[in-house]
């Protein structure tokens, strides 16, 4: 992305994780390092991109990622997933907002946070309009 800046990447915690994980004996079971939500595995299911490579708990070829995209100026939108084409049109989009990059495995429902950043073309705008929705309307 152009506009990536304030990178964090979580692989040394992931690193971690799963060297506790391996551990035997290790103070970490897999139901804790395995325990995706329904609604994140469902997310993870229907709007996530797949990744190259295997689990790296149970080595199933499932692994996808999630964007989710976080920002004053996205308004109702704040907090929703994206494919990593749409961001890149957002970038130019919007000033400023924050991606979290989730990895989920769909076998075991390994799941964890392994990046964040900053995108946007760095103008202050307003948040847009708020769109009426159906819950709205029948909610």
């Amino acid at each position: 992305m152009w506009s990536q800046r304030e990178v964090v990447d979580y692989a040394l915690q992931r690193r971690s994780t799963l060297a506790a994980l391996r551990r035997p004996g290790g103070r970490l079971a897999r139901r804790e390092a395995c325990d995706a939500d329904p609604m994140l595995l469902r997310a993870a299911k229907h709007h996530g991109e797949k990744v190259d490579g295997t689990c790296p708990v149970c080595d199933a070829t499932e692994l996808t990622q999630l964007h989710y995209v976080f920002g004053d100026q996205l308004g109702q939108y704040s907090g929703r997933i994206k494919r990593t084409a749409e961001l890149e049109e957002m970038a130019h989009e919007f000033g400023e907002f924050k991606v979290v990059v989730v990895e989920v495995c769909l076998g075991c429902s390994w799941n964890f946070m392994i990046m964040s950043y900053l995108l946007g073309d760095g103008v202050k705008r307003k948040p847009p309009r708020r769109q009426q929705t159906v819950e709205d309307i029948y909610g």
